[in-house]
């Protein structure tokens, strides 16, 4: 459903900052894109580290109960995401992958697909995944890792892929000199 149609006041943009930097560069090329965004589009920005998790335990096979209802900040996240029609990962690239605090919050959709009554892979069918990240070489291909996780996250939960921004910074606000990645952010999110 292209964002310009009269319906745009239904969509729901969730923008999950995975950076451990606030306001820093990935951060910045994404409010760039995110400006665009018509007015009746809604937005909600949400900075991981402000939503700490505890590290991820995999009980699929331990011969317990399972997950258990998500809570605190788990539950704050799981709410977020599902509630959005278009969930925004923001993570600069590090170590060619997304950041930790992303990867965690990934890791957490694993539960979520299994605790009843959530319905987590139902609901996300037909959402749309994109990706914006930073990385600090000028090769793009560098971005391929970070981004074919979560090309792969969307596929498998049957969700669109909405597209990728790139962009080029090494120190903070280096961004604000990459007028290619400047310019694609200014259309990121035009059909």
């Amino acid at each position: 459903m292209p964002l310009d149609q009269p319906d745009a006041a239904a969509r729901r943009f969730l923008f999950v900052l995975g950076s451990s930097r606030a306001e820093g560069n990935t951060e910045t090329l994404a409010r760039q894109a995110a400006a665009r965004l018509p007015a009746e589009v809604e937005q909600r920005w949400i900075r991981l580290d402000d939503l700490p998790l505890p590290a991820f335990s995999d009980v699929r096979h331990a011969g317990g109960p399972g997950y258990a209802e998500p809570t605190g900040n788990e539950r704050l996240l799981l709410d977020a995401t599902v509630a959005a029609t278009d969930v925004v990962i923001v993570s600069p690239l590090y170590w060619y992958s997304v950041s930790a605090a992303t990867k965690l919050y990934l890791d957490y959709w694993s539960p979520w697909l299994r605790v009843p009554g959530v319905d987590f892979k139902a609901r996300m069918r037909g959402r749309t995944m994109w990706a914006i990240t930073v990385i600090g070489e000028e090769d793009p291909a560098k971005a391929d890792p970070l981004l074919g996780t979560l090309r792969l996250t969307a596929d498998y939960l049957g969700m669109r892929w909405g597209g990728e921004l790139v962009g080029y910074a090494d120190r903070p606000g280096d961004i604000r000199a990459d007028a290619d990645a400047l310019a694609a952010a200014e259309r990121f999110f035009t059909p």
